[in-house]
């Protein structure tokens, strides 16, 4: 299985833990937080082909980091990945929504032009907004909505929109995670941590942490455990390409 969105760079000992994660076969999807980023995180990958690497620059830090567009622009032909990315509409962001707004479509149109990417995207308090982008320069790529926190009318948007949802443990968790979850395709489903952002039996969730997103979609889905995991291998291999 593969967690398609943790910071393995940001974990203490990003090292061991990748080099777990590849001892165990469980795909990574390498988020970053900003461009400058990229060549560091990358080499995290070097030798580990379960591990990929995802280029981006995270919507909370637009204004510090707004200057690396131009590093984004010239590692994208380097990755098939994008992340995270996108916009985040909570109060104590209010006064950088408009370099938020500029960095993402920026990144947007960046992509578009590149072409088959998948993306990584951040949307907490600004589902609209991001689906509204999207629309707009979301262009031939692949959005996956990270740990979506949206409405119920958001969700169909997003699913009329083709994309993909990236579910995690913490979501999970939650009434208000599990009844979108349920709303979700099945066949739109993958799975994440956001490690080390996130707690499991309290400590931060690890790659591997992606078995307990799985059996906890499988009782939501009233499946048996290995139904379910059949169904996200399946998801998995559509979204890269694998699945014929």
């Amino acid at each position: 299985m593969i967690d398609f969105h943790c910071h393995l760079d940001l974990y203490p000992d990003p090292h061991e833990v990748a080099a777990e994660a590849q001892r165990r076969n469980i795909g990574v999807l390498s988020v970053t937080t900003t461009p400058s980023a990229w060549q560091g995180t990358s080499k995290l990958a070097v030798g580990r082909p379960a591990i990929k690497t995802a280029i981006g620059l995270h919507p909370q830090i637009a204004v510090e980091r707004k200057h690396e567009i131009g590093l984004f622009e010239r590692y994208l032909p380097e990755t098939q990945f994008v992340g995270e990315i996108g916009l985040d509409g909570s109060p104590e962001l209010r006064a950088s929504w408009s370099d938020q707004e500029l960095v993402f479509e920026r990144l947007l149109r960046a992509s578009s032009e590149a072409g088959d990417k998948v993306l990584s995207i951040h949307s907490r308090r600004a589902a609209d907004p991001v689906l509204d982008m999207l629309e707009k320069h979301g262009g031939p790529n692949t959005p996956i909505l990270h740990w979506f926190s949206g409405t119920q009318s958001q969700l169909k948007r997003a699913v009329g929109l083709d994309c993909w949802f990236s579910v995690g443990p913490s979501m999970l968790a939650g009434a208000k995670g599990k009844s979108l979850v349920a709303k979700m395709p099945k066949n739109r489903v993958v799975l994440e941590t956001d490690g080390p952002f996130t707690q499991f039996r309290q400590t931060s969730s690890k790659p591997w942490d992606v078995a307990e997103a799985c059996r906890l979609l499988a009782s939501l889905w009233e499946e048996e455990h290995g139904a379910a995991e059949q169904q996200i291998r399946y998801n998995e291999g559509i979204l890269l390409g694998l699945t014929p």
